[in-house]
């Protein structure tokens, strides 16, 4: 699948509008269709008329309950729409425009109204495990200008990690060793991001765990980018360029198969709290 962020919302028109045309051509009541898709007939209505984002999974059952065969042209098609249907694209000048707070807020939204969320982090700490210099650090960027909405955004930040201190919800953290040794500050600043990262394997809300560079056992697969895990209805992906949301199971349930893969190759809780202290360690040799 290609997504184009500027053509999300006219993708999602088009299938809704191209599942209508076929269950009329197919001669098939809304209600008919929903018997054979297993689905109600609310939900098909709904469907029809872009209220509801079908997920790959909604449309695979309409194309077979249709007499579709899924390897055809058509039904690729139509199944490449839903895969696009069920993201969303925030290109990072766009966010620039809303205000970097705005986007601290919609996180502490999304936050609060999940039950479990995971993290998988190859590259770097994110902004809940962050002291507030590496937050400054990484709010750096040569389209931000220090200022008023600044602060603003590093405030938000800081207030965010209060989540981690409330009974919910529960906060899961993999991290490689080059997210934690990736040199975005002085060696002093890291050794206090290492003790503060370590400080938190304590919360009974809160589990991080690291995967070595040089682990016990071989790690039989690389990691290619990071995500955040907001229960199992959303799965979220930085890049330079912007953040993409995905909310299609398929995709949800694929990285949560990555996460779950990577975080069995982490140490335990007991062995990353040591190896955090190692490096504490290693990094004020090097001050």
């Amino acid at each position: 699948m290609t997504l184009e962020p500027a053509h999300t919302g006219q993708q999602r028109d088009d299938l809704a509008e191209a599942l209508r045309r076929l269950r009329r051509a197919a001669g098939l009541t809304g209600a008919r269709l929903a018997a054979h898709a297993g689905m109600s007939q609310a939900k098909i209505s709904k469907i029809e008329n872009g209220r509801i984002r079908p997920s790959v999974t909604d449309v695979e059952h309409i194309l077979t309950a249709l007499g579709f065969p899924l390897q055809s042209a058509d039904s690729i098609r139509l199944l490449d729409l839903a895969r696009a249907a069920n993201s969303d694209y925030q290109g990072f000048r766009t966010a620039l425009q809303r205000g970097l707070g705005e986007a601290q807020r919609d996180l502490a939204a999304i936050e609060s109204r999940a039950k479990r969320i995971r993290f998988f982090l190859p590259c770097m700490i994110t902004g809940l495990l962050q002291t507030p210099e590496y937050a400054r650090q990484t709010l750096s960027h040569p389209l931000v200008s220090r200022g008023a909405e600044w602060e603003s955004a590093l405030a938000r930040r800081l207030e965010r990690q209060q989540a981690l201190h409330e009974q919910a919800p529960q906060f899961e953290f993999v991290l490689t060793e080059a997210a934690l040794r990736f040199p975005l500050c002085g060696p002093s600043v890291m050794a206090l991001q290492m003790d503060r990262i370590r400080s938190l394997t304590y919360l009974d809300t809160v589990d991080i765990r690291v995967v070595p560079a040089h682990p016990p056992v071989q790690v039989p697969s690389g990691p290619l980018n990071g995500f955040t895990l907001y229960d199992d209805r959303l799965v979220t992906i930085e890049v330079h360029t912007g953040k993409l949301a995905l909310r299609d199971p398929k995709d949800i349930a694929y990285s949560r198969e990555i996460f779950d893969f990577f975080q069995e190759h982490a140490l335990d809780p007991h062995h990353t709290r040591t190896f955090l202290e190692e490096l504490a360690q290693e990094f004020r040799r090097h001050a």
